[in-house]
């Protein structure tokens, strides 16, 4: 490796501490230093894919040191994390100048960036932790960043939620080592491998479960994120949504099950498990767009479209686990778990910008409420049109992106006999695309009220940030026709979760 991986930590982490320096009179230096450091990071997870690598800090080997691994899976999750945090702070130049304390803000966006990094590459359990609550206490800071009542309130439910999660992980990270005398990853992995799962770590796999489940906001965990992320920020929103509860939850989970325990082998016991994280998914499709359908706060909306959107990741992680433990077709399960992970992909690109989308309304309104709109394509014709595209993926209309990571779902569910899986999706499909044509009416069609006829829409690089993630739901669709992307950078982060057990092996040989 040209870059060594403790950077992907280091740079945001020395950024957050250096930025608060500045004070208000560098916030501009602050800012534009903010900046580079995201498009930097951006550069070097590119340069990532299609490597594969161990660090031992310190050189210390494992078990004993500490040590970062990536792998076609930490790869992906890399690249959508920076993409998103790129973004999202390009969004916030202008957007947070309507707040106080900016450079506080920064180091806060930094310390959460700098500890979703540390997940993804994190080899080790207890550091996995510690990345995990370095990154959720940040996020709790920031949803309450206004210090309204509404942000205070919707950020102390998140925070009590979110650390019953954390209780959760750590719990079972102590079980875990209690049962197998290891934190490190691989050699938990083959230690599970040699003696078998216990009791005590099918325990542990149920509070890793638990505690996942509500970093992911998945159904009946979800009730922290319908308040936190419409209260946040917008490029908070962004973030929380696009990559916070992907990389905290849904990645977190997905590593430990598929490559940790090895959960998903031909058992019975597995299959059960199996349909546990189906069904879980599929609760959190179908409860997320139908609660989703009352809603008349923009960004409301949005985070319960969030709760439905993760299902389908799970869904397909659950599925490709499915078939994997029933001995069916590998290849069935591998299409699963591709699409699981585009999916996730997908999102954190189309969700990320629909938050910004609703934050760029907001700031010319002055509202989020959808009833109080009307008319506004005319207005904000970028923002509009963003918004537009943004909504076409999430509801899954071709050519867009979000179609492509459906499609495969359903195949995947076809080919393995599943229809009614299949047809699960659809329908989802069709109740997102009902409640963003409804905020397509509400919001950019018909007559414009009186009190908006001189809004103006904002400019600078919130406009570019509109602009660079409405192309990429263009053509992300790429990365499943161009067979180099594909074979480049989908396949090896779905193979990371098929190879299971595997992923020690690796680890081991790799870091000696």
């Amino acid at each position: 490796m040209n870059i060594p991986l403790p950077l992907f930590v280091a740079v945001p982490l020395f950024a957050a501490f250096v930025l608060p320096i500045f004070g208000k009179k560098g916030k501009s230096a602050a800012t534009f230093l903010a900046n580079v450091v995201t498009l930097g990071l951006v550069a070097m997870a590119v340069s990532t894919l299609g490597r594969t690598a161990v660090y031992q800090i310190g050189r210390w080997p494992i078990p004993f040191g500490i040590n970062l691994v990536l792998d076609g899976l930490s790869s992906l999750v890399l690249v959508a994390v920076t993409v998103v945090s790129a973004a999202a702070m390009l969004f916030s130049v202008r957007y947070m100048e309507q707040y106080t304390a900016k450079s506080k803000f920064l180091c806060l966006f930094m310390l959460m960036v700098a500890g979703m990094n540390g997940v993804v590459l994190s080899g080790d359990m207890f550091n996995l932790f510690v990345f995990i609550e370095i990154a959720s206490l940040s996020s709790y800071a920031l949803v309450a960043f206004g210090c309204e009542a509404e942000e205070l309130e919707a950020s102390f439910k998140y925070m009590v939620l979110g650390q019953i999660a954390s209780l959760f992980i750590l719990f079972a990270v102590a079980i875990t080592y209690a049962q197998t005398g290891y934190l490190n990853m691989a050699y938990i992995s083959q230690s599970v491998a040699a003696s078998g799962m216990s009791k005590g770590l099918y325990f542990a796999v149920a509070l890793f479960i638990v505690g996942f489940g509500l970093k992911a906001a998945l159904v009946p965990f979800h009730a922290w994120l319908p308040d936190a992320h419409p209260s946040a920020p917008a490029p908070i929103s962004a973030m929380l949504s696009g990559v916070l509860i992907k990389t905290l939850g849904v990645y977190a989970l997905a590593r430990v099950l598929f490559n940790v325990f090895g959960i998903f082998t031909l058992s019975d016991l597995h299959i059960e498990i199996s349909w546990i994280i189906i069904g879980l998914a599929i609760l959190s499709m179908i409860t997320g767009a139908f609660l989703a359908f009352g809603q008349t706060d923009i960004k409301r909306l949005m985070a319960y479209s969030s709760v439905s959107q993760v299902g389908y990741i799970v869904l397909g992680l659950g599925l490709g686990g499915l078939i994997i433990s029933k001995g069916l077709n590998p290849a069935w399960a591998l299409l699963a778990l591709l699409g699981g992970l585009f999916h996730l992909v997908n999102h954190s690109v189309y969700k990320s910008l629909l938050f910004l989308s609703s934050g760029s309304i907001q700031m010319s309104t002055g509202t989020r409420d959808m009833t109080q709109m009307g008319g506004l394509a005319n207005k904000l014709p970028v923002t509009g049109t963003t918004a537009t595209i943004a909504s076409a993926a999430i509801a899954g209309v071709p050519p867009f992106s979000g179609f492509w990571s459906k499609l495969i779902i359903v195949i995947a569910a076809v080919q393995a006999h599943y229809y009614w899986i299949g047809a699960v999706v659809v329908f989802v499909s069709l109740c997102t695309l009902i409640m963003y044509l409804k905020l397509q009416k509400n919001v950019f069609l018909g007559e414009l009220p009186e009190n908006l006829k001189d809004i103006t829409e904002q400019k600078g690089t919130m406009k570019i940030s509109l602009i660079v993630l409405a192309v990429l739901c263009v053509v992300m669709g790429l990365l499943l026709l161009v067979p180099a992307l594909k074979e480049g950078v989908l396949e090896p982060a779905a193979q990371s979760l098929a190879s299971g057990a595997e992923y020690a092996v690796n680890v081991i040989q790799m870091a000696r």
